[in-house]
């Protein structure tokens, strides 16, 4: 009777951990979003929380979509908004200069939002911060005179401006006298440089060379972007500048970094029209594994969906959606430590 019990728990616990964690796909979490309103006699809590809703919106399709693509749904009622959201939190609540002032945490469910991109027509991206080096180099041309660390605003000013919401981590060079003369040997020729020996000295692939040419208060720049192995060149003019006033400046760097993060999200768009099925299992009496893949289900940008589609004493089978190509799925998972079988029609986790 004993042995009976324990196997009856043992079959219950397990079916308990199989319902908690896989009834969702994911969702896209916006963490630690502050917002504050009036404390006043029409301070209202759920208004705060409306607030709250919205802005964490505006900063996942800030996020996850191009800014083009922003402009179609920037207007999207609270309403739809709600239907996207699973479960929201608020922390750190506190008053300061008859302010209330309270911490979100928001996961919008992935299908669903992903559902409604499509609908809207719009391919959102995949949140992936990533680091470049950005090295700007500023040409004076009246005076004839090009700088990439004193008397370069741009150099000064650049990581000054964040927004919560930015994909990319823009690395400075740190000054150094052999760059700058690499930068006057090469005066001349500045378009055409590759800056080779500039970047090689930071360990990174990835990396934005911007060129601005100042004549009187006209801006041309040339952006030469190379990320993940894409390559771009890009030029932008901007009249009526003047370097001299911050508020002009920063609505360039601005223009300038919106642009790269557009670049950035085009590499990275999840094509939602591919809808790829796959039959993957495990062994059932291995939970820690069970545990671990489905962690890295839920990590995964691509998978649209999964659910278990049958279940014994030896093996789980999962059903999954797959937003990108059968190999793609394989290198992602073996990125998180497993290997496939894939000789049968069902793959195996081995």
């Amino acid at each position: 009777m004993n042995k009976f019990y324990i196997i009856f728990f043992s079959f219950v616990l397990f079916i308990n951990i199989i319902s908690i964690s896989t009834s969702t796909a994911g969702s896209f979490k916006i963490k630690d979003l502050e917002i504050s309103e009036p404390f006043d006699g029409n301070f209202n809590k759920e208004k705060v929380i409306n607030k709250g809703f919205k802005e964490a919106f505006l900063e996942l399709i800030s996020m996850i979509t191009t800014s083009s693509d922003q402009k179609k749904i920037k207007k999207t009622s609270l309403d739809q908004v709600k239907s996207l959201i699973d479960s929201f939190t608020m922390s750190k609540e506190r008053f300061a200069n008859n302010l209330y002032i309270v911490n979100f945490d928001v996961s919008f469910n992935k299908k669903n939002t992903l559902n409604f991109f499509e609908k809207k027509n719009i391919f959102p991206s995949t949140p992936k911060k990533k680091e470049v080096l950005l090295i700007p180099v500023f040409v004076e041309m009246q005076s004839n005179q090009i700088s990439l660390f004193h008397n370069n605003v741009f150099y000064d000013l650049w990581n000054l401006q964040k927004e919560r919401y930015y994909l990319l981590n823009y690395i400075l060079p740190t000054e150094d006298i052999e760059d700058v003369n690499l930068l006057l040997k090469n005066r001349k020729s500045i378009e055409e440089y590759d800056f080779k020996k500039i970047i090689k000295k930071y360990n990174l692939e990835d990396f934005i060379i911007v060129i601005i040419y100042k004549n009187f208060n006209e801006l041309k720049i040339l952006s030469k972007i190379q990320i993940n192995d894409n390559a771009k060149i890009e030029n932008q003019t901007f009249l009526d500048i003047n370097v001299k006033d911050d508020k002009n400046l920063n609505f360039v760097i601005s223009e300038l970094k919106r642009n790269y993060e557009n670049y950035w999200k085009d590499i990275n768009k999840i094509n939602t029209s591919i809808k790829l099925p796959l039959n993957v299992s495990l062994e059932s009496s291995n939970y820690e594994k069970i545990l671990n893949f489905e962690g890295a289900l839920e990590d995964l940008d691509l998978i649209f969906s999964y659910e278990i589609s049958k279940f014994d004493n030896k093996i789980i089978n999962y059903k999954l959606i797959y937003n990108g190509a059968p190999n793609q799925f394989i290198n992602d998972l073996e990125t998180k430590g497993f290997e496939i079988d894939i000789q049968n029609q069902n793959w195996k986790i081995k």
